[in-house]
């Protein structure tokens, strides 16, 4: 767990990571369907968007490989990890705006934490990746607690963390299983539209929806929940 001494900030700012921090989506899917392909299961977009992205390992080996004992599903789930991590090293790219933002998190003194169910390994190469490791307060593993997401204990721990209240904080994700997650932990969320639609993000319970950071709604939006002040680093 990354983690400092939070200076009693109510606010906090969450991000999941893949899909919200840099469009990676595509390189999980290519390797879903590398791996789990000889056992029976090809995926498309829609499919993926449905019934891998943003859950666990656990689970997506209990529903597609429930042939395998459980050592062996993951074994074939941490091979499918080890694909993603080569296809994606040095194409690790920022969302539009993501840089921006955390600059402006930074210089209003408002805490942020990154909580995603991928597994340690992916997380810290996809956040060394952009070179924003030092940005945030905490690093959440879902596979790491008791409950990953769809539960709220993610983002729970996330809040705690940096001693922020749900409803003064806001959370960004792209995925149904996140949005859940958050939402449940009490946290305004915006959906970032890598992925799923509008209509997807907000029927999962997000406030709003934006295709990136640099979104002009959701800057507005912004502006105004989390009264960004302009004290300087």
């Amino acid at each position: 767990m990354i983690e400092t001494k939070h200076d009693g900030m109510s606010r906090a700012l969450l991000f999941d990571i893949d899909g919200t921090l840099a469009d990676t989506d595509p390189l999980h899917l290519k390797a879903f369907n590398q791996v789990l392909g000889p056992h029976g299961h090809v995926f498309d977009h829609a499919r993926f968007s449905r019934e891998l992205q943003g859950f666990a390992n656990v689970a997506i080996g209990e529903r597609f490989l429930a042939h395998e004992m459980p050592e062996r599903r993951a074994l074939i789930l941490e091979e499918k990890e080890e694909v993603f991590r080569t296809l994606v090293a040095g194409q690790i790219a920022p969302l539009p705006g993501l840089m921006a933002l955390l600059d402006r998190a930074d210089d209003a003194g408002i805490p942020m934490v990154a909580v995603t169910n991928a597994p340690r390994l992916n997380a810290e190469l996809l956040l060394s990746g952009l070179g924003i490791t030092h940005r945030f307060k905490a690093l959440v593993i879902g596979a790491e607690l008791p409950h990953g997401k769809p539960h709220p204990l993610p983002y729970q721990e996330g809040l705690r963390y940096v001693g922020a209240r749900p409803e003064t904080s806001i959370a960004f994700e792209d995925s149904r299983t996140g949005v859940q997650s958050a939402t449940a932990a009490g946290i305004p969320t915006i959906g970032i539209r890598t992925s799923l639609s509008h209509a997807d993000l907000v029927g999962a319970g997000a406030v709003a929806s934006a295709s990136a950071f640099d979104d002009p709604t959701l800057l507005a939006r912004l502006e105004s929940a989390m009264a960004w002040c302009s004290r300087r680093r």
